[in-house]
């Protein structure tokens, strides 16, 4: 394993549309909903589920992606969804992706740093929902205070981490499983405790460690099967690096020495 910078995302979400990354995600996940991440579409109905995502609810993605999730919540369950993500090929791509399947009026998505204060007004969400960006994100109690601003009384805040570190983890699995971006590893009971500091009640913490292990797999398999085709958009130095990643994400969370948990909480409504 080495510690090389690989490139992920501006290559996913600019290539987001070819034959080979919608192969790619066909292969990874069974129901392509546009995702990057280590959630299958079933998975992320049950998480919008825990949150109470259902018509009508106002609903904030925080690191919205390419935006086929958030795009996939509005379709599905009519919901009003706002994503926002740091990465302007990903806004671009969700931009794209609502307008064509005519939801831009309840699939809205922004270009906005998550680690800063986001500037939308108090209390004007009923859901915070966020799925594997937490572990990108430095200031990670003052990201929850700002959730917890941002939800009504009553309000849900949903997030998974996938970087919590339940076991022995050397140096250089820790440059590979980071060599995608800037990575938080955290020790168990952390973010439980962060969650309560910032005003919320937890309501649970769900092990999801299996979805990783065995999206990992496919994710590997999948882009060996298209090796060619993406290695004449990515390069074959970063096609190397992207398959080292996935070998040693699903390494260690089959062993379950990094592990990824859902947790789940409510802004009391008093």
């Amino acid at each position: 394993m080495n510690d090389e910078r690989v490139d992920l995302y501006d290559t996913a979400y600019s290539h987001y549309a070819s034959d080979a990354e919608a192969a790619v995600r066909q292969g990874t996940y069974g129901e392509d909903i546009g995702q990057s991440s280590w959630m299958t579409a079933g998975e992320w109905l049950e998480f919008a589920s825990w949150a109470g995502v259902s018509a009508g609810r106002k609903v904030l993605e925080v690191g919205c992606g390419s935006g086929g999730p958030a795009v996939y919540l509005a379709e599905r369950l009519g919901c009003d969804i706002t994503g926002v993500d740091i990465n302007e090929h990903g806004v671009s791509n969700a931009r794209t992706l609502a307008a064509d399947r005519r939801l831009a009026e309840r699939a809205r998505f922004q270009r906005i740093d998550a680690n800063q204060p986001l500037p939308l007004p108090n209390a004007s969400f009923d859901v915070v929902i966020s799925n594997d960006a937490m572990c990108h994100i430095p200031q990670r109690a003052g990201v929850l205070a700002d959730w917890f601003r941002l939800l009504r009384p009553g309000g849900r805040m949903l997030f998974t981490d996938a970087l919590v570190v339940t076991g022995l983890v050397s140096h250089e699995e820790i440059a590979t499983r980071s060599s995608i971006g800037f990575y938080l590893f955290v020790p168990p009971g952390m973010n439980e405790q962060l969650i309560k500091a910032a005003g919320f009640e937890l309501l649970r913490a769900e092990d999801v460690t299996e979805s990783a292990a065995v999206i990992a797999t496919r994710w590997h398999n999948a882009r060996a099967r298209y090796r060619t085709e993406l290695v004449g958009h990515e390069g074959v130095t970063n096609y190397e690096g992207l398959q080292r990643f996935l070998a040693c994400v699903r390494l260690l969370s089959d062993e379950r020495r990094l592990s990824r948990f859902c947790y789940l909480a409510v802004k009391p409504s008093t």
